[in-house]
């Protein structure tokens, strides 16, 4: 499952492939297996299997109501499973307490979403170091300083949200995902409220977390260019998988979800080469 293709090992996409599938060859950081998730009468997930590489940059998307929101939060555990497993850097949550599960979450789960989440009267120092503090361990300025420095504004550290563009203040949120070093990062349309330009700052950011990290990264979106950023993008319809493109264009994904859309069988079954740079 992890991003493979003939794209040249010289070009940006090339390596970028080559990297992810090195480390994630083998190794999947989540796992979901014949993975259910029911609401009354409204199947929301349908039976979905999926494993996500360790150290790879995966796009998850589809029509509205295809589950992709959904398929997150069980793979993040922030919502219980109607049925199937889901395992997380080893861990499976089936069995988990309320409590083992929280503690799982702050410990090896960043999740980023679209609404930054900041807290207004907190400098960004503070915001970033309050997953710590909630599991009432005492964060060292220089953890939190490293946090905001990976994301490129340690300068801002004593800037509270109103003071920070709206890119700086998802970089924020970023930070404050990252600073316990999570197994695997979640984002739920983390750049949905962005300016362009903001836009590819963050994809970037996050592309790089991952190339020169080893960061897993798994992220829902609408937009064909944010998953252009992704060494692979999986695609669900109706809470099941349907297909899946490696090294993907924004030109590859947009046909894809334009085939989708109107139940073109088939449409955008070969992998697309060709990502951007950043």
């Amino acid at each position: 499952m992890n991003a493979a293709g003939a794209e040249p090992a010289g070009t940006e996409g090339g390596a970028r492939g080559a990297r992810g599938g090195a480390r994630g060859a083998g190794v999947a950081a989540v796992r979901v297996r014949a993975l259910r998730r029911s609401y009354g009468e409204v199947v929301a997930l349908d039976g979905v299997d999926l494993a996500f590489g360790a150290g790879t940059f995966t796009a998850v998307m589809g029509p509205s109501g295809s589950g992709k929101s959904t398929l997150l939060q069980c793979a993040a555990g922030l919502d219980r499973p109607s049925g199937g497993t889901v395992r997380v850097d080893g861990v499976e949550l089936a069995g988990l307490s309320e409590r083992r599960l929280t503690l799982l979450r702050r410990e090896r789960i960043g999740f980023v979403f679209q609404a930054f989440n900041l807290l207004p009267a907190l400098t960004a120092a503070q915001n970033v170091a309050l997953p710590l503090r909630l599991a009432r361990r005492r964060p060292s300025r220089a953890a939190v300083r490293e946090s905001l420095a990976r994301v490129g504004l340690a300068e801002r550290a004593g800037h509270r949200p109103d003071q920070l563009s709206g890119g700086q203040q998802q970089r924020v949120a970023l930070a404050r995902a990252l600073i316990t070093r999570p197994a695997v990062l979640f984002g739920d349309e983390p750049t949905g409220a962005l300016d362009t330009t903001t836009i590819r700052e963050v994809l970037c950011l996050l592309r790089e977390l991952v190339d020169r990290e080893g960061q897993t990264t798994v992220m829902v979106t609408h937009d064909p260019v944010a998953a252009s950023y992704a060494d692979r993008v999986v695609f669900l319809v109706d809470g099941r998988v349907s297909g899946e493109l490696a090294r993907p264009s924004a030109e590859g994904v947009a046909a894809h979800m334009a085939g989708l859309e109107s139940a073109a069988a088939g449409a955008g079954d070969d992998a697309v080469v060709g990502g951007v740079t950043c």
